[in-house]
């Protein structure tokens, strides 16, 4: 059962289509976000800026969905927890907050991560996301929802790399997960009766970005794109085991699925 209203905290793709399914659903939907925005999707919106306190309460809530990007003062995730939680009447059931696995950043590629291993955040970006994630589990109890590479319609960057023939590095390790799949692992989360602590959102396929590129181009009718200088950062390979067992069956296993979809869309 979906949670009887639901707050969304950011205006991404992601939590834009969280909230309009939602909504599909019957679920009251509350979304938060910097910009005013008009009542035509048929939910109440809420203009804040989250690296100020809040002028006014929020209402009560059964669930939060927090999408935000890092911001530019280093404190902005672990501040702008702090004040949703203050504004909050009462702390919901469920609080999804969704991070990203560039908290591993400072892993090599010796071996695949699961949800056990410690981040270890190597820029000002990944420590902020850490942060986050730290306060958010404190102060709402927070399910850390931690997707990896987000592609799909209107995140065409590599496919439009390839056409370019912009060089890459062949042999970074690469994990990647397609948007509908994170927004049907969020509503999973959210009708759950019991979520795991944090959960990696990545698809059943690891590949190099050779390989991704390698099937891209094939597709494309173009050229491999040439082997760029070696970034410092090899990647990681990360263990998608526990999403496993929390949704069935990703619309978009592989990169292979959700890119060929993507491209036979182009024609």
């Amino acid at each position: 059962m979906i949670p009887a209203r639901t707050l969304l905290v950011g205006s991404g793709r992601i939590g834009s289509r969280v909230a309009d399914e939602l909504h599909r659903a019957g679920g009251e939907v509350v979304t938060l976000r910097r910009s005013a925005a008009t009542e035509s999707e048929g939910w109440r919106h809420i203009a804040a800026d989250l690296s100020r306190p809040l002028e006014d309460a929020l209402p009560a809530v059964d669930a939060v969905v927090v999408t935000l990007p890092p911001g530019e003062e280093q404190d902005f995730l672990a501040s702008a927890v702090g004040r949703i939680a203050e504004a909050l009447p009462a702390t919901p059931s469920r609080t999804v907050w969704v991070s990203s696995t560039r908290v591993f950043e400072g892993y090599g590629d010796e071996r695949p991560l699961d949800e056990d291993d410690e981040p270890r955040p190597r820029s000002a970006r990944a420590q902020q996301l850490v942060d986050g994630e730290e306060r958010a589990a404190e102060l709402l109890g927070a399910t850390i929802l931690r997707p990896a590479g987000i592609y799909g319609p209107g995140r065409d960057r590599l496919i439009r790399q390839v056409l370019a023939g912009a060089p890459v590095d062949h042999d970074r390790r690469t994990n990647r997960i397609h948007e509908t799949d994170v927004v049907r692992t969020i509503l999973t989360m959210l009708r759950a009766e019991e979520v795991p602590a944090v959960l990696h959102a990545v698809d059943r396929r690891p590949a190099t970005l050779g390989e991704v590129v390698t099937f891209l181009a094939d597709r494309l009718g173009v050229p491999v794109p040439p082997r760029g200088e070696p970034a410092e950062r090899r990647g990681t390979v990360l263990d998608g085991t526990r999403l496993g067992e929390v949704l069935e069956d990703l619309a978009y296993p592989t990169f292979e699925d959700g890119y060929g979809e993507m491209l036979a869309q182009r024609t």
